[in-house]
């Protein structure tokens, strides 16, 4: 008899988030690589369904929904979800069907993934609406969830401050990677001239101009000494100019920083293997994406003194608070940078999708 895992696949159908789609194509694909013998994996998605390059191959079927992501997501959140059926579910995201069931005697059961605590942390980054329906849907998992999968025990550890103590105790910790295959393209220059960027600068993990961290990281960069350019990621669609201004703020040139949105995974390993530093300023405990990307090409790296970064980083870093961001910055683009690019390409070794996927299958086995 064979055993089939679901994945909760809406983030290949209708992304909400560049991130949640790769993890979602590059964990899915490794679970299908290290299935154990009897085993294998199938979608569960809202209409219309896995697009057709959707780069997962080996899936063994499909649960096409008849609601598209949006509707599917309120009808879940709701407690209704209707042609699921039962069997092994495991959801990428915190997005799942999450509805009472009995995981003894009928085999049902339902993991999702916390990525981040942003609508407890930094509530005012978001709309009051997300912070409401992140905080109802962490209450639904407590109640109606198997497992709950966390990136860091760094994070593991800020939950259990948040949630109650019949959600904590089925934390399980299960840490993420880059992209599948994230490496310098080979027309890594002429995506940086596509994208009206120079050749050399410093990198910083972005966001609106509000994010945690980007003023702090701004500072840092602007009392190094750093003249030249600037290239901030992950800037939402019309911020632009209110990062420019906050860079500008902190003492850095406008005509020197240049913001960018959500790049997919090429354009954004071109940028990144340019960057001389690159700087990561949060302070809250999500995982950091393009600090384990910045990782992954030995790219040299300054980050907030923070319990994820010192989890995740390692001695792959270089730490900074407050007023110490200038030095860190200046060390990392001078005596330190060598070391930390060797540093980097070690660390980075300990991330991969496989295995990832292995714990994922030893996780359903578990429960």
């Amino acid at each position: 008899m064979t055993v089939t895992l679901r994945v909760v696949l809406d983030q290949l159908v209708a992304p909400t988030s560049r991130d949640l789609e790769e993890a979602s194509a590059s964990l899915t694909q490794a679970l299908v690589d290290t299935a154990p013998r009897g085993c294998d994996v199938a979608a569960i998605t809202p209409s219309p369904g896995l697009p057709d390059d959707a780069r997962i191959t080996g899936l063994s079927a499909e649960t096409r929904l008849s609601m598209r992501r949006r509707e599917l997501a309120a009808s879940w959140q709701l407690g209704v979800a209707p042609g699921i059926g039962r069997g092994l579910i495991h959801s990428p995201t915190p997005l799942a069907p999450l509805v009472r069931h009995d995981r003894v005697n009928e085999t049902h059961q339902i993991v999702v993934t916390l990525w981040d605590l942003r609508a407890w942390e930094t509530p005012d980054e978001l709309p009051r609406a997300e912070v409401l329906a992140s905080r109802a849907l962490l209450s639904r998992i407590g109640k109606h969830a198997d497992a709950v999968v966390v990136p860091s025990h760094a994070m593991a550890e800020r939950l259990a401050e948040i949630a109650k103590a019949k959600l904590v105790a089925k934390v399980r910790v299960i840490g993420g990677a880059p992209a599948t295959g994230f490496r310098v393209p080979t027309d890594a220059v002429g995506r940086l001239r596509a994208l009206d960027l120079p050749s050399s600068f410093l990198a910083v993990s972005g966001g609106a101009a509000t994010s945690d961290g980007l003023s702090a990281a701004f500072a840092g960069i602007a009392a190094s000494g750093w003249d030249g350019d600037v290239v901030v990621l992950d800037v939402p669609e019309g911020e632009e100019p209110a990062v420019v201004d906050l860079a500008s703020a902190a003492g850095i040139a406008e005509a020197r920083v240049h913001a960018r949105g959500s790049l997919d995974q090429w354009d954004r390993a071109a940028v990144l293997s340019h960057a001389r530093v690159f700087v990561a300023g949060s302070t809250r405990t999500d995982w950091p994406w393009r600090a384990v990307d910045a990782l992954a090409l030995g790219v040299p790296i300054v980050a907030a003194d923070t319990v994820i970064h010192r989890e995740v980083l390692a001695d792959a870093a270089l730490y900074a608070s407050g007023d110490d961001f200038g030095s860190s910055v200046a060390g990392a683009l001078s005596d330190d940078a060598d070391r930390l690019r060797v540093l980097a390409g070690d660390r980075a070794k300990g991330f991969s999708w496989q295995a990832s996927a292995d714990r994922v299958w030893a996780l359903h086995a578990e429960i």
